[in-house]
């Protein structure tokens, strides 16, 4: 059995973290580099960079903060933001980055996911997938989760699949920032359903949570950010936690 990822993801606005409820209420959670780093040294498996603002704002993710943060790491480094084209992914890369997330960028034009598994390979493409549960069903949110889709979630995580994404990083807007657990429901029906990797993110607040992410889906990955942030839990002791549970971790 694989051995459970627990993932920081750095949010980043303006050069700095922050950190937002049901992807609003954005505030400030400190400097990229140096959350990177002690992240690093703290044993989390994976470490995701995630420019917020950049599709919005149409600019480019900082690649010149990528390449100070891919510096101070020697962990797995996912980046996402405002990424359109191989010749992104391409700057991206070279600043540090292992991998590459795409969301907005993916649901305009899928092909995107192929021609980034292609040149680089899967493993090398996440796909983000911001969902939102109403009207009864789970729906595709693009724009840092400011714009619906029509998109069925479990349609667009079955085609990403098909269109050669090597992992999903599924966050619930519903739940996330609240700290009142994971999407259990979704988390499972997508992780069941697919032969990939999927990381669960959206709700962390306590271990416990983390227990029952992975004990009742088949996430290969849980990631959080401000109990992280603000040192409400730090990752040495929600590892041992999860071992002493019997959670296989890194």
């Amino acid at each position: 059995m694989l051995k459970k990822r627990i993932i920081p993801c750095l949010d980043i606005k303006d050069g700095r973290t922050v950190k937002g409820i049901n992807f609003i209420d954005i505030r400030d959670a400190g400097d990229p580099v140096e959350l990177g780093k002690k992240y690093a040294l703290e044993g989390a498996d994976e470490l995701v960079f995630l420019d917020i603002t950049a599709t919005i704002e149409k600019r480019k993710t900082l690649s010149l903060l990528v390449e100070k943060i891919s510096r101070e790491i020697n962990i797995p480094f996912t980046v996402g933001g405002g990424i359109n084209s191989l010749e992104d992914i391409s700057v991206i890369i070279k600043a540090g980055a292992d991998k590459v997330s795409i969301n907005s960028s993916a649901v305009k034009r899928p092909e995107l996911i192929s021609e980034i598994a292609n040149q680089y390979g899967s493993q090398c493409v996440v796909v983000a997938v911001d969902t939102k549960f109403e009207s009864n069903e789970w729906m595709v949110y693009v724009s840092g989760g400011k714009i619906p889709t029509t998109i069925r979630t479990m349609d667009w995580v079955r085609k990403v699949e098909k269109l050669g994404a090597g992992e999903i990083l599924l966050t619930s807007m519903n739940n996330d920032g609240t700290k009142n657990g994971f999407a259990i429901d979704i988390t499972m029906e997508v992780s069941s359903a697919l032969n990939i990797p999927v990381i669960a993110s959206g709700g962390a607040g306590t271990k416990e949570h983390f227990k029952e992410v992975f004990e009742q889906t088949k996430a290969s990955g849980a990631l959080a950010a401000s109990i992280f942030h603000y040192g409400e839990i730090p990752i040495t002791e929600l590892k041992n936690y999860l071992k002493t549970q019997k959670i296989l971790v890194r």
